[in-house]
């Protein structure tokens, strides 16, 4: 008869030497290093898993990276690195949750005022290259359009903001939003690349209309458009929004129910 294998049993002081282990590692600065372990291993341990956030992080956000000083990088990601508790062992998730930690965690008066807008301009892109969907595209040369029941691609998000994200640079940092907000459409192509279009008040509000109401009519998406809009002449924006709803076919953003 076989002998029970033999419980092993951790020490008491195990859970407080891990809860001080990721204590340091997350916050040097006003956290104590454990008494059980060399000072040189933490660093070390530290600096490896700070460098792989950081890593990522300026990967996933080059443009905000490009546009803060050296120092002022680091503070943030070390703000984040140690306020944040991450939901999820997947670095593929980490610009997700460093979106998260700016709307609710970061707190700081001296941050550029555009700074969550351009961040969720740029995961937006990260999020689709690697989304899974895929879709065909709407043959706007087959049939009539205005008649076709359309929806829109699950790879083209409709984005606005207040800020001019697309434009900001180390040369443009905008520190008053404009009068007029942004709007954008991003999507992802037949070859599988990431690409935006600035597009008018007008356009953001058809594809608003595709992406809740999917499956209607062309036609009855422009004439709610054309509704709304109040135009003395309705016909000016159907015909309108039917050439821009065409382009936006061929290019994939808007597909065939």
């Amino acid at each position: 008869m076989k002998s029970a294998m033999p419980m092993v049993k951790m020490p008491i002081d195990f859970k407080s030497t891990q809860i001080a282990f990721a204590a340091y590692i997350k916050d040097p600065e006003n956290n104590p290093v454990p008494s059980d372990v060399k000072i040189q291993r933490m660093m070390m341990y530290r600096e490896l898993f700070f460098n792989n956030i950081e890593g990522f992080l300026s990967g996933n956000f080059p443009v905000l990276r490009k546009i803060l000083s050296d120092s002022e990088w680091l503070a943030l990601v070390q703000d984040f690195f140690a306020k944040h508790p991450c939901k999820s062992p997947h670095f593929s998730k980490i610009p997700e949750e460093f979106l998260y930690y700016l709307q609710n965690e970061r707190d700081n008066s001296k941050d550029l005022p555009f700074i969550l807008e351009l961040a969720h301009y740029e995961w937006v892109e990260m999020a689709l290259s690697i989304a899974k969907e895929n879709l065909p595209a709407c043959n706007s040369g087959q049939g009539n359009l205005l008649e076709q029941n359309i929806s829109l691609s699950p790879l083209a998000w409709p984005l606005a903001y207040q800020y001019p994200v697309h434009k900001i640079a180390p040369t443009f940092l905008p520190l008053i939003a404009p009068e007029q907000a942004t709007f954008l459409i991003v999507y992802r192509d037949k070859e599988e690349d990431v690409n935006f279009i600035e597009i008018t008040p007008i356009t953001y509000r058809l594809l608003e209309l595709l992406q809740e109401q999917g499956g209607l009519a062309t036609k009855e998406y422009l004439q709610q458009v054309a509704e709304e809009t109040k135009h003395p002449d309705p016909e000016i924006i159907i015909a309108g929004g039917l050439q821009i709803l065409t382009a936006l076919a061929e290019k994939t953003i808007i597909i065939a129910v």
